[in-house]
């Protein structure tokens, strides 16, 4: 067997890069201006921790807002712990990054979707080897989805 470079697992990793660098600016300085994340991650990754009440409404995954009130936002090198007000009831999350599907600030037209790929082996495994999350299953897509588009940074450059 050959080697080769593996760049969609690289760039999945230099995305979840960008996103503890982003998450430890807003933990040291607070957000800026409009800037404000959708931050949707899957709920059944085993090192994601909500509370089960959260977990029974969202056994897939859900989608989290970060913008005018969150509290103890904590980031780590493999995820970040943070309080979010669920219906005037603050409720901790521990989030892996590897367990964030998409990542977005509408305020600038950003966003990281990590997709999910199934092989043909994955296929015929079991069960429960599909519900992990794992670096190897996650792949950059080749072309965009109908509904994604593509932002080129160099128009939010001054």
């Amino acid at each position: 067997m050959s080697r080769s470079i593996d760049y969609g697992n690289l760039m999945h990793e230099a995305m979840r890069g960008l996103i503890r660098k982003v998450l430890q600016d807003i933990s040291d300085n607070g957000l800026p201006g409009n800037h404000h994340f959708f931050i949707t991650f899957d709920t059944s990754h085993p090192d994601a921790e909500l509370a089960d009440w959260l977990s029974d409404r969202y056994p897939d995954e859900m989608t989290v807002v970060m913008q005018h009130w969150y509290d103890g936002l904590d980031v780590t090198p493999d995820g970040f712990a943070i309080t979010l007000n669920f219906g005037d009831a603050p409720e901790p999350l521990y989030i892996p990054y590897d367990a964030i599907r998409t990542f977005v600030d509408p305020s600038v037209e950003f966003g990281l979707r990590f997709e999910q790929q199934e092989t043909e082996e994955d296929d015929e495994t079991d069960e429960n080897a599909l519900d992990q999350t794992d670096e190897d299953e996650l792949e950059v897509a080749e072309e965009p989805s109908k509904d994604a588009e593509i932002v080129s940074l160099d128009s939010f450059r001054k």
